[in-house]
């Protein structure tokens, strides 16, 4: 049996890398310019077929916009000697989910995200990237507009 898929949030500047960036990049892009030692492990953890939330941070808006999919595994850039995953875009979050909301929700009260904000890739527990997509209504490609079309015919 393979391995178990597993749930990631990767954290960006929208000034730097938007969801509007990946979307409009054909969707796949290089994860790239992750600097920390523990963020790194965190990406040399990653399988192809995880997803990982799209996150946007900075002060005008923190919040899970989309969700990506790990299509490469970590490897060594020849760029900037850094590792990199490369990942698609599968959709945007019907409803964006701020971190105030986040935090204020008593399900992901443990979320890694809350004990340490600084970190630009962070695992996510399966429960909280269920209350997550929850709050945001799920997300497009997710195949639940799928269903929700086939019901109304």
């Amino acid at each position: 049996m393979g391995k178990a898929k597993r749930y990631w949030l990767l954290k960006t500047e929208p000034s730097e890398w938007s969801w509007s960036d990946q979307d409009a990049n054909g969707g796949i892009s290089k994860w790239d310019g992750v600097k920390s030692k523990q963020a790194q492990k965190n990406l040399k953890s990653m399988a192809s077929g995880d997803l990982c939330f799209f996150y946007h941070s900075g002060t005008k808006s923190r919040c899970v916009v989309g969700v990506v999919e790990v299509v490469r595994e970590w490897y060594a850039d020849d760029d900037d000697g850094e590792g990199v995953v490369d990942v698609k875009a599968v959709g945007e979050m019907r409803r964006f989910v701020d971190l105030k909301e986040m935090k204020g929700d008593k399900g992901i009260k443990d979320f890694v995200l809350f004990r340490q904000p600084r970190l630009s890739v962070v695992p996510v527990e399966d429960d909280v990237w269920k209350k997550i997509c929850e709050l945001g209504d799920g997300f497009w490609g997710n195949g639940k507009e799928d269903r929700e079309s086939s019901d109304e015919s």
